[in-house]
């Protein structure tokens, strides 16, 4: 997402209202600052330092995929006998493959003791591979942009569930030992219609969990107030801009149906903008305290592009407040820099990646779409792919992580 007072927001929210307006019936999914993609899935996703430390190392960590465990029924490292696709009961959680060795990790940050372990990327439309290129060639990392969204597997609360997509995308992961990351589970956008409760949401999240087990990291709640409110956030224990007790029972529900995975509160502007820095921490303060298993921060970093004010110097602030007041590792989610000239573009990179990189305090990072003109509508220039072609920057990112330059 991006800063209330930039264009490319402004102008993607007169998309949404028309959106509104027209109704958006039924199970397409519709960004928050998306168009309405073909047959009612979107193209666009959701949205959305220390001191210089070591640099990327071609072997990177080892072992993203889930560890085959037989005898329990095929799970992967958090599997075992789990419901998996053969309905809520009886056969084993989808699990995870032998993981191989990790590509493109870091050495030490000097400003926290975190370092990179990934550097992953969405999907396109719903699919994985795309445009004659091969996905886990280049990510070691995939999110959903939105076929993981509550709204595109459940179209009313109570309604059956349609995994197939996501399904898809889980498999891909498991098959190509690359991390998974489940974005979202609860979003003020993109959720099921009808009324939807307690029970509704701990049944969301516990089904999804015993059929994706090896899920290694989950927003858990995205783009929360002022930036986003869920319709049911009252039905779910209220406290919006008070104790915040909808987003700890969100975590808390979370950590039971998921108990092996990151749990992060995803939002953005919190790296670019002081005021959203300070409310975001605000909130993670409150939740803590009344014993949220929150274990990351997300920032999406969708305004490094925006100029002006958004400066280096800015940014590496923003991400130690985050770090040292919180407590907690920081998972870039969202990143894209927008640009139609190719230089300008890789200006950015060289100026942005590095900096992430080194702070010692983020320990993932995924870019939102590599394919150009099938990105998000924000930042429609942010591919890294032209008509097959790498562009310099893409050209440079996997030269700095020790990946394939075509």
């Amino acid at each position: 997402m991006r800063h209330a007072l930039s264009p490319r927001r402004l102008a993607a929210a007169g998309v949404f209202l028309l959106i509104i307006i027209a109704g958006c019936a039924g199970t397409g999914e519709v960004d928050v600052l998306d168009p309405a993609g073909t047959g009612g899935s979107a193209t666009g996703g959701a949205g959305g330092d220390g001191g210089q430390g070591g640099s990327i190392a071609t072997a990177g960590t080892t072992g993203m995929g889930g560890q085959s465990n037989p005898g329990t029924g095929g799970g992967g490292a958090t599997g075992g006998a789990s419901a998996g696709r053969g309905g809520t009961t009886g056969s084993a959680g989808r699990g995870g493959t032998t993981g191989s060795a990790g590509r493109g990790g870091t050495t030490g940050g000097a400003g926290g003791p975190y370092t990179v372990e990934y550097v992953g990327n969405i999907t396109t439309n719903n699919v994985v591979d795309t445009d004659g290129k091969i996905f886990s060639n280049y990510w070691d990392q995939i999110s959903p942009e939105n076929a993981g969204k509550w709204g595109s597997v459940q179209s009313s609360a109570g309604a059956a569930f349609n995994w197939r997509t996501l399904d898809a995308i889980y498999d891909y992961a498991q098959t190509n030992n690359i991390l998974f990351k489940e974005h979202t589970f609860i979003w003020g956008s993109q959720q099921p219609g009808g009324t939807i409760s307690q029970t509704d949401v701990q049944t969301w999240m516990t089904e999804f969990c015993k059929r994706y087990p090896n899920t290694k990291m989950i927003d858990v709640v995205n783009e929360p107030p002022p930036h986003t409110t869920p319709s049911y956030a009252n039905n779910i224990g209220g406290g919006t801009n008070g104790n915040w007790q909808w987003i700890t029972n969100a975590f808390t529900w979370a950590r039971a149906a998921c108990p092996n995975a990151v749990l992060i509160l995803n939002d953005y502007n919190n790296i670019e903008w002081s005021g959203d820095n300070t409310h975001y921490l605000s909130i993670v303060s409150a939740i803590k305290a009344a014993g949220a298993p929150i274990d990351a921060i997300g920032a999406q970093a969708h305004d490094l592009d925006i100029g002006g004010q958004v400066t280096p110097t800015l940014v590496k602030s923003l991400l130690t407040k985050l770090a040292t007041t919180s407590g907690l590792p920081i998972y870039v989610t969202e990143m894209d820099l927008s640009y139609t000239d190719d230089n300008q573009q890789l200006t950015a990179y060289q100026q942005w990646f590095p900096l992430l990189r080194d702070s010692g305090y983020v320990k993932g990072i995924t870019i939102w779409g590599w394919i150009y003109g099938k990105t998000w509508s924000p930042s429609p220039n942010s591919g890294l792919i032209r008509s097959g072609t790498f562009r310099p920057a893409m050209t440079w990112l996997m030269q700095q992580l020790g990946r394939p330059t075509n």
